[in-house]
C-alpha cells in the first residue's frame, strides 16, 4: 500500500511553518492516541503514520529533501535516510552508530544539533465526572493538577539567586562536544552530550536551593474550567498554554480536561437529540387524553394523545434537546418520547369483573392489529 503525503496525512499545506506543523501534529496524536482508542488498530496505525509524518516534516533537512524527493529520498537506494538508521532492514542506532552517520550525512550537524534550543512543554491530561444535566447545559467546574513551572525564586535559571550562570568551558555553550571513532577501519567525527554540563551549555556552581539547580518546580494549581453546554462523554476541553512550561524559550503544553457524563435515570442522549418512555394508564390509551412529559430542565411539556395510543407511538417535542455548541444561536436538538401503555395489576374482583364485561361488548372489532395477524396464519 502507497504511502500517503506527509502532509495530507498532518492535514497541512505544503508551505506550512514550523509552528503550523507542530500544532497540526498535536491535535492529530491527540485524537488518534492508543490511550484513548484502545484496542483500535486503525487508530494506532494512523498514530504511528502521524509520528512518521511529523519526524520528517519537523526537521528542516528532512523536510527539504522531502519536498524535493517525496518518499524516495528515505527508501533504499533514494539517496535520503529513513527514521532510525538506513532502511533496508539495518537500523545502526541499534549499535550505537546513529549520530555517527547522521554527522555524515548532515554535514556534522547530528542529531543533538538543537540541544538547547526551545523546548515545548507536555500537555497535561485530568477527568472530572459531570452529572448528565451538567453535560446538557454546560457548567463551571474547579480542576485541580500538579504543573512544572519556572521556579519564580531565580527566574529558571537554576542558580541560587545573586550567583551566576557559567558557560561550560568543555563545550563553549553548545552543549555537544565531537568525538572522533574509528569504525570498521575509518576515523569518522561525531557529536555527542557533553559530559560536563550534561547537554545544557552551562554549569551552575551554586543551585538554587528551591528547585535545586532543575529551574522548574512541582506546584499544585487549581483552575476554573468552563465546561461548554452540549458536551458529551468521552470528550475534552483543551486550555492553551496550562500545561507543563516549557524550556528554553518553548511553549507551554495544554490542559486537556476529559469528561466523563453521569448516566440519566430518565433520558437516553443519541447526538444532539434526547429519548425517554413515558408510561400511560390503559384508560389513557384507550380513551385519550393529555399526558405530561418530562423535560431534561426539570420541566413537563403537556401534550394530548389520540384515542387508541399503542405502545411505541413515539411523540416528538422539538427544542427539547441539547444544546448544539456548532451554532452561535444555541439551537437544541429534539425530546423523543415512546409512549408505554402499562398494564394494570393487583385488580380486585369487582374490577375483574367490569374488564371481562368490557372484553365482551368489544368483540374482535375493536382489536384490528390482533384480527389482521390471526388472519395472516
Amino acid at each position: 500500500m502507497a504511502k500517503r503525503d506527509y502532509y495530507e496525512v498532518l492535514g497541512i499545506s505544503k508551505g506550512a511553518d514550523e509552528k503550523q506543523i507542530k500544532n497540526a501534529y498535536r491535535q492529530m496524536a491527540k485524537k488518534y492516541h492508543p490511550d484513548l482508542n484502545p484496542n483500535d488498530k486503525e487508530a494506532e496505525q494512523k498514530f504511528k503514520e502521524v509520528n512518521e509524518a511529523y519526524e520528517v516534516l519537523s526537521d528542516p533537512e528532512k523536510k527539504a529533501k522531502y519536498d524535493q524527493f517525496g518518499h524516495a529520498a528515505f527508501e533504499q537506494g533514494g539517496g535520503g535516510y529513513g527514521q532510525g538508521g538506513f532502511q533496508g532492514g539495518f537500523d545502526f542506532n541499534d549499535f550505537g552508530f546513529g549520530d555517527i552517520f547522521s554527522s555524515f550525512f548532515q554535514g556534522g550537524g547530528g542529531g543533538n544539533s538543537r540541544r538547547g534550543g526551545p523546548v515545548d512543554g507536555e500537555d497535561i491530561n485530568v477527568k472530572i465526572v459531570l452529572t448528565f444535566e451538567e453535560a446538557v447545559f454546560g457548567c463551571k467546574k474547579d480542576v485541580t493538577y500538579n504543573k512544572v513551572g519556572k521556579c519564580e525564586s531565580c527566574s529558571g535559571t537554576g542558580a541560587e539567586p545573586g550567583t551566576t550562570v557559567e558557560k561550560c568551558s568543555r563545550c563553549g555553550g553548545v552543549g555537544t562536544i565531537r568525538v572522533q571513532k574509528n569504525v570498521f577501519g575509518m576515523s569518522m567525527t561525531s557529536q555527542s552530550t557533553c559530559p560536563d554540563c550534561g547537554g545544557k551549555g552551562k554549569k551552575i556552581t551554586t543551585p538554587c536551593a528551591k528547585c535545586h539547580g532543575q529551574g522548574n518546580v512541582t506546584t499544585k494549581k487549581t483552575l476554573g474550567v468552563n465546561i461548554p453546554a452540549g458536551i458529551d462523554d468521552g470528550q475534552y476541553v483543551a486550555l492553551r498554554g496550562q500545561g507543563h512550561s516549557g524550556r528554553n524559550g518553548g511553549y507551554p503544553g495544554d490542559l486537556n480536561v476529559y469528561v466523563s457524563v453521569r448516566k440519566s435515570q430518565i433520558f437516553e442522549r443519541d447526538g444532539y437529540d434526547l429519548y425517554c418512555e413515558v408510561p400511560i394508564t390503559f384508560a389513557e390509551a384507550t380513551l385519550g387524553g393529555t399526558i405530561k412529559i418530562p423535560t431534561v430542565d426539570g420541566g413537563e411539556v403537556e401534550y394530548t394523545i389520540p384515542e387508541g395510543t399503542q405502545t411505541g407511538t413515539r411523540v416528538t417535542i422539538k427544542k427539547q434537546g441539547v444544546v448544539n455548541p456548532n451554532y452561535r444561536d444555541e439551537r437544541r436538538g429534539n425530546l423523543y418520547a415512546d409512549v408505554v401503555v402499562e398494564t394494570p395489576k393487583n385488580l380486585n374482583s369487582q374490577q375483574k369483573d367490569l374488564l371481562r364485561k368490557f372484553a365482551e361488548s368489544c368483540g374482535e372489532k375493536n382489536f384490528t392489529k390482533r384480527t389482521s395477524f390471526f388472519k395472516r396464519k
